[in-house]
């Protein structure tokens, strides 16, 4: 199976006046295949959310392209862009309190893609949100209550059936499972694993349980303020680090036993990720590297393959 997207240097700045540049997201390139899973990981402020937002066109692209099975899609999206590809391509937002529309009910927001984009009936459609509805843990009886009603998680739940009743190809899942309680997590991520396999499901999966991101993904992608550092396997990335960056964060992520966790001497990253307005040239790391040198608050590292590995990495250590 060949690449079902690929995303070429794309470019999203945000222009705060005076010759200020919020570079969100930053010559990311990257290629996802079909009936692949790819984890895209980093601290809170990276660029993660804005770059899936970006590649669905929900963020108008500085620069760049996004091509979806051989087609360039546009650089700014339309109406009829949307509509076309709606059913092909879907989001669950990270914040279910302001994702969903809190005038309609929770059946008319699941079931408001299908009566859009199909020709079935009203009865037919009731029939797929209620199914839906159970899929994801929740109850038919729930169809005529608005979302002011439920939970976080409850809410999130119903931001994941919306997306995938349309059975995309392709879904940007922004930390859809940051607000589930754990036995709801695994449920979710059952759900999404079997969707997988049997629509022939493709997910960029943004989250920042980087554990959790390992045992989904078939490839993890580190992202430091809105550039990708590194790039492989998921279990490789986890297990056998090669950025600084990726080392220090894999290393402050919890253990789940909590006696190993009172031994484990802490690595938690030192420092505040900088400022992304007007970056300058040089490792975006550079600042809280522990292994910084000269040349890397100089030059800015490309992206590029490891001798003998499935590896992208970029990092003048092992250019």
């Amino acid at each position: 199976m060949g690449d079902l997207i690929e995303v070429r240097k794309l470019t999203r700045f945000f222009d705060l006046g005076g010759n200020q540049l919020v570079h969100a997201v930053d010559n990311v390139s990257l290629t996802i295949g079909e009936r692949e899973i790819v984890g895209l990981v980093g601290e809170s402020g990276s660029g993660k959310s804005t770059f899936g937002k970006t590649l669905l066109g929900l963020h108008d692209k500085t620069d760049g392209e996004v091509i979806f099975r051989g087609e360039a899609l546009p650089k700014k999206y339309r109406p009829a862009d949307f509509q076309k590809l709606g059913t092909k391509m879907q989001m669950v937002f990270q914040d279910p309190y302001s994702s969903l529309n809190p005038r309609m009910t929770v059946g008319e927001i699941i079931g408001e893609g299908l009566r859009l984009r199909s020709s079935l009936s009203a009865s037919d459609v009731k029939e797929q949100v209620v199914d839906w509805l159970e899929k994801v843990g929740l109850h038919a009886d729930h169809m005529s209550r608005y979302p002011h009603e439920f939970s976080g998680g409850q809410r999130q739940r119903i931001g994941i059936a919306r997306a995938l009743i349309l059975e995309p190809e392709f879904v940007v899942c922004d930390e859809p499972i940051s607000a589930l309680d754990v036995s709801v997590q695994a449920q979710v991520i059952n759900l999404l694993a079997e969707l997988k396999e049997t629509m022939g499901l493709t997910l960029l999966f943004i989250a920042h349980d980087l554990s959790m991101v390992r045992y989904v993904s078939d490839r993890m992608a580190v992202m430091y303020l809105g550039s990708l550092v590194e790039l492989g396997k998921a279990d490789e990335v986890y297990f056998s680090p090669k950025h600084p960056y990726t080392e220090v964060l894999i290393g402050s992520n919890p253990e789940p036993d909590p006696n190993t966790e009172k031994g484990r001497v802490s690595t938690s990253i030192q420092g505040e990720i900088p400022s992304p307005v007007n970056v300058r040239p040089g490792c975006r790391f550079a600042n809280r590297c522990p292994k910084v040198l000269y040349v890397c608050r100089e030059k800015t590292p490309e992206l590029i393959p490891l001798r003998g590995e499935d590896r992208l990495v970029a990092c003048h250590l092992i250019s």
